[in-house]
């Protein structure tokens, strides 16, 4: 009996969707029949997701890019915005995200908001590994790259804790923001963001007050 998958990708790079069409097209089981639409941008994935669900005609997995431009109105920034626009008029499809990024405060921020069934780093990325994890995700997620577990193992295994605000703090530090400009990042004082700079110093037992050393180390720790 075959079995009928409604696909949504989701990538403003149409030689990369290409890629990935054909690489599902040529390594699916016989039984499966794929549907797949393809979205290049914010708009266009919200118009296909809304008439999926208008014509009930629902899809079964999403590939998600999290580098997509904004929408015309600007509510949705990234393919991140559309993961979370898609787990709530699309509870029960598969999400896949599929990004460049690689820095553990991102993969965390995903992980945490999108828990997706399945997440690839475009960088581990080969056909068969994309075959691999389209069929996992529908019969036995998640599916995870291999830089994906390895931060999971790096968090799991370390006993520093570090909350949602002082990871912010890392990775705007690692982009170069320097202290004075943390604040509006942050919706904090600045006498409450240097605090939690102390506290993070105390975490990674920095002692020279360099924001460069801070970063070193949290990166060293697999927080950055």
């Amino acid at each position: 009996m075959n079995q009928k998958i409604r696909i949504l990708m989701i990538d403003d790079h149409p030689m990369i969707i290409e890629g990935y069409q054909n690489t599902l097209l040529f390594t699916k089981k016989e039984s499966q029949q794929l549907e797949i639409d393809i979205a290049n941008n914010c708009d266009e994935a919200i118009a296909f997701m809304d008439k999926s669900v208008e014509k009930q005609n629902l899809y079964n997995v999403l590939f998600v890019d999290i580098s997509l431009p904004p929408s015309k109105d600007g509510l949705m920034t990234s393919g991140e915005d559309l993961a979370a626009y898609a787990r709530k008029v699309l509870p029960h499809a598969k999400i896949i995200i599929l990004t460049m990024f690689n820095e553990s405060f991102r993969i965390h921020n995903i992980i945490k908001t999108i828990d997706p069934e399945g997440f690839l780093i475009k960088s581990d990325l080969t056909s068969s590994e994309l075959a691999s994890a389209f069929q996992a995700v529908l019969h036995n997620p998640p599916f995870y790259s291999g830089t994906v577990n390895s931060y999971i193992r790096k968090a799991l295994t370390s006993n520093i804790v570090v909350d949602e605000k002082n990871r912010k703090i890392l990775h705007l530090l690692s982009q170069g923001v320097k202290t004075k400009n943390l604040a509006p990042h942050l919706d904090l004082s600045l006498s409450a963001v240097e605090k939690r700079k102390k506290q993070l110093r105390e975490i990674f037992e920095v002692h020279d007050g360099q924001d460069e050393t801070l970063v070193n180390a949290a990166k060293k720790k697999g927080f950055i």
